[in-house]
């Protein structure tokens, strides 16, 4: 399991750095918050662990920015703080779990595999999603309509179709779409990206109840109707 895990203490960072690696999990640590962002973009984690208090953005914030990215990864604050105010402010921002430190190693652990498994059984359950006459499956790699065959996807048109689907009518921005899907948001990813909406857009062509709509210079707008 990979986990994005945001600490400014050092002494500490190392202790569960070092326990959760020789359990298994693959970490990526980072100590100040103006980068937590950028990792997530480029690590890609399946659970994040944030500290609260940390040096030029904390992790209320952090939380914030990572659910307009991903609206699914779960996300457990680790802190001193117990004020039911910030455990409350702790789940506006899109937090899961709360952990007041000091925590012990086993107790994270478990809370971080009970998360996991529960995103997982909602990932399960909404892993047919209605896009009007089509239904997507993101685990197949499928498009299937009942108007015609179904559509065998590549990897990475299920991926930006997965990307839109999340954020059906909603504005997308280009630069979010280049970071999940391929990790990079270089030129080179850029022309690609503008030939994979072209191959979505014809798949949905002769439905008028999607459109892929352009936004210049911002990004997309996945209008679905029905």
């Amino acid at each position: 399991m990979k986990i994005l895990y945001v600490e400014d203490e050092i002494f500490l960072g190392k202790i569960v750095k070092e326990t959760l690696e020789s359990r298994g999990f693959e970490i990526s640590m980072v100590t100040d918050g103006a980068h937590a962002i950028t990792e997530f973009r480029k690590f890609n984690p399946e659970v994040c662990v944030l500290d609260i208090m940390l040096p030029h953005k904390n992790g209320f914030e952090i939380a914030e920015e990572i659910r307009v990215i991903d609206p699914m990864v779960p996300i457990l604050f680790l802190t001193a703080k117990s004020q039911v105010e910030d455990v409350l402010k702790g789940f506006g921002s899109g937090g899961n779990d709360y952990l007041k430190k000091p925590f012990s190693m086993e107790e994270l652990i478990v809370r971080i595999q009970n998360l996991k498994n529960l995103v997982g059984k909602k990932k399960e359950v909404s892993d047919a999603v209605s896009l009007s006459t089509f239904t997507f499956y993101p685990t197949k790699q499928e498009l299937v309509s009942s108007l015609k065959e179904p559509i065998k996807l590549s990897f990475r048109e299920s991926e930006l179709l997965k990307v839109l689907a999340e954020n059906v009518n909603q504005k997308v921005l280009r630069k979010d779409i280049l970071m999940r899907v391929w990790n990079d948001d270089s030129y080179f990813n850029s022309r690609n990206l503008d030939v994979y909406i072209t191959r979505l857009r014809d798949y949905f062509k002769n439905d008028s109840g999607v459109e892929i709509i352009t936004l210049k210079g911002v990004g997309y707008l996945f209008k679905v109707e029905g």
